[in-house]
């Protein structure tokens, strides 16, 4: 499908190889993790040093259990080379701030080797809101994202979304642009990144697809064997290739679109269609009989893709009619396409790309599933959402075109399964870990709560929005009605005994004993008279009574 997303072995030298290659794993993890820009993030966070897998999980270099549950924020693979809206009114780094508010630990990067060239340019900087930036390459820029994502506790996965930034293609090679070419602009970048374990990992090639007509294919197949279409046996040379210049990175195989490289037979292909076809990216079904083998062990992890229907409109499993049971028909799709990889411990899954406009009823439902079945809290699947760019054509993005205002259904949705990462040297709190159950919907307006009645230059209300057996969902507006502006603003309320935060976004939350401080973050730090400011967050422990005693910069709202 396509979408607008711009402007929008067993030789015995093979063996050696492989030996080699482990040897220097160890070598450099040891050498990482002593290293003074090394992630020291703990437990909800994402992990310390380099990342590998052990069954169906991902793990961090003490074996502790990680959950990468982050952003896609893209740029790097089109024209300007360079991220997304760095030509808005807005900082670079106050927009990977604020995503480390809301909650994402991940920041997947899109990129393409037209960007990597020698002389490649970065254009759309803003000289006025990012003067840091202006004359910079665009792996210069790339590198000042990764250092301060990695001082937020951040991760960077990198993507090689295109050839060129031409488009996207069925075959992970073009005739202008050689599997060579593509191997050495990862070994580039994968020596670039030596030792710095922000950067954990490489997914491989953004969405191989089915190509021509049924049934002869021309297209990215699994499993047919040839060396020439064959993207299991494509990833296998291009992941060695990478983790010969760095073995500790995580190695990130998509699936294709048609197991047999052509299109589907029918609009309407199903799991048992023989031909069955999934999204671009979306089917790795053929894992089961054919999986990835690399030389380096415990570094695979499989990377699905979904949409809902503003994406395309034509997929089985959308249809009600067919389906009447819809959105219950959805695991056992998930589960015959790539959940089996998972549910089955054979390699963890992140779920790479997912996202929609929201506006069809439908996709509120299916990505509701989606985050449900894919898990909560600190356990689950690994996901990056598409996007945080408001300029992906057919999903929008999680901010909205001022490239600072939250689309708050999706993130509502999102929320729950969200793990905030944890600055270096910081303690973090809790996390839900129970599935919560949505008590509204995201697209309606929660009716709210209010609060105690009092004086003040201020009017606030509370909306609880989701509830679980262990917690609950909330947001907190506070109106300023006074005549001048509160710059920063700070808001505050209090819970009942006994309820701890476990995140928040749109501010910087603390608490002490009952009473929670939200400071406004630097993107957003003023509050001009008549306007409002909304925070959300998730809590540990009851939602009766609601947050009350609101106070807007000390004046206590009515």
């Amino acid at each position: 499908m396509t979408r607008t997303r711009s402007h929008l072995g067993s030789s015995l030298f093979a063996r050696v190889l492989g030996m080699l290659a482990v040897l220097a794993l160890a070598v450099s993890t040891l050498v990482a993790t002593t290293q003074s820009s090394a992630v020291a993030a703990t437990a909800n966070g994402t992990g310390t040093g380099y990342l590998s897998t052990k069954g169906n999980q991902i793990v961090d270099a003490s074996g502790a259990t990680v959950r990468l549950t982050g952003i896609n924020w893209f740029g790097m693979e089109t024209d300007n080379k360079t991220f997304h809206g760095l030509w808005a009114g807005v900082t670079w780094k106050s927009m990977i701030d604020h995503m480390a508010q809301l909650g994402y630990n991940t920041i997947r990067v899109p990129y393409a080797g037209d960007a990597l060239k020698p002389g490649a340019v970065a254009s759309s900087v803003n000289t006025n809101t990012n003067p840091d930036l202006v004359g910079l390459s665009p792996l210069e820029i790339l590198d000042k994202v990764v250092d301060y994502a990695g001082s937020l506790g951040m991760r960077i996965i990198l993507d090689r979304h295109r050839p060129t930034s031409a488009g996207q293609t069925a075959l992970w090679y073009t005739p202008a642009v050689s599997e060579a070419s593509m191997i050495a602009d990862w070994q580039l970048l994968a020596k670039r990144y030596a030792g710095n374990p922000t950067v954990v990992g490489a997914d491989l090639f953004n969405e191989p697809h089915a190509e021509g007509t049924y049934p002869n294919g021309t297209g990215s197949c699994w499993g047919c064997g040839d060396t020439a279409r064959d993207w299991r046996l494509a990833a296998e040379r291009i992941g060695n290739a990478v983790h010969a210049a760095n073995p500790s990175w995580l190695v990130l195989v998509e699936g294709v679109s048609c197991l047999d490289g052509s299109v589907a037979n029918t609009w309407d292909a199903i799991p048992d269609d023989p031909n069955a076809c999934s999204w671009w990216g979306g089917n790795l079904s053929g894992v089961a009989k054919n999986p990835v083998r690399l030389n380096v062990a415990n570094k695979l992890v499989y990377s699905a893709h979904d949409y809902g229907i503003s994406v395309y409109d034509h997929q089985d499993w959308f249809d009600t009619v067919k389906h009447p049971d819809f959105p219950a028909n959805l695991p056992a799709t998930w589960d015959y396409y790539w959940g089996y990889i998972y549910k089955q411990n054979i390699a963890p899954v992140l779920v790479g790309e997912f996202g929609s406009t929201l506006r069809d009823p439908r996709d509120v439902q299916w990505m509701n599933a989606l985050v449900k079945y894919m898990g909560t809290g600190s356990s689950g699947m690994s996901f990056t959402y598409w996007s945080w760019n408001p300029d992906s054509g057919d999903t929008g993005g999680i901010v909205q075109d001022d490239w600072v205002t939250v689309n708050t259904n999706k993130q509502s949705i999102l929320q729950p399964a969200l793990v905030p990462p944890v600055k270096p040297g910081s303690t973090p709190t809790s996390t839900p870990t129970s599935t919560p159950t949505t008590t509204s919907s995201p697209t309606t307006t929660p009716t709210p709560t209010p609060t105690p009645t009092a004086t003040g230059k201020c009017t606030a209300t509370v909306a609880l929005t989701n509830s679980w057996s262990t917690g609950f969902q909330a947001a907190v507006t506070a109106k300023n009605t006074g005549s001048t502006a509160l710059s920063p603003w700070v808001v505050s309320f209090t819970v009942p005994a006994g309820v701890t935060i476990g995140s928040g976004w749109n501010g910087t939350f603390t608490q002490s004993g009952t009473t929670v401080t939200v400071t406004a973050p630097s993107w957003n730090a003023s509050l001009a008279a008549g306007a409002t400011a909304s925070v959300g967050f998730t809590a540990n422990g009851t939602s009766t009574p609601p947050p009350g005693a609101i106070k807007l910069n000390g004046a206590i709202c009515s």
